[in-house]
């Protein structure tokens, strides 16, 4: 069953000036995702789309962008680049309880980085 779904599409050059603040990084994505930030060579691009998964997320569970911390909710890549999230603390928590899994999908392009997430309760 459908629990809940979200998309937010992000401007790649709005998230690179927020990059150039470090407090933007450490606040928003976890310790994974900024080791991964660092080895992909489109950066902006990545840290946009992650940015983009995090909002949809929060759609996703009705919960807005202040129901979770971010970087509980970090949008990693599998061996062949599949997108997916780790959780971890309160929300790993939530989502365990809740029998929640979720599919997410990204995409670039135009200058613009989009997010999908559906939750599906099992």
């Amino acid at each position: 069953m459908i629990y809940g779904i979200g998309v937010d599409m992000t401007a790649i050059d709005r998230v690179e000036r927020a990059m150039a603040h470090q407090t933007f990084l450490t606040r928003v994505f976890g310790e994974n995702e900024r080791a991964m930030f660092e080895q992909r060579k489109n950066r902006a691009e990545t840290v946009a789309a992650n940015f983009a998964a995090k909002e949809a997320l929060g759609k996703a569970l009705a919960t807005g962008l202040s129901g979770f911390v971010w970087s509980e909710a970090e949008a990693l890549r599998g061996e062949k680049g599949e997108p997916y999230f780790h959780f971890s603390g309160a929300l790993e928590y939530f989502i365990r309880e809740n029998h929640l899994k979720a599919h997410l999908s990204l995409t670039h392009e135009g200058g613009f980085s989009t997010a999908l997430v559906v939750l599906e309760q099992e």
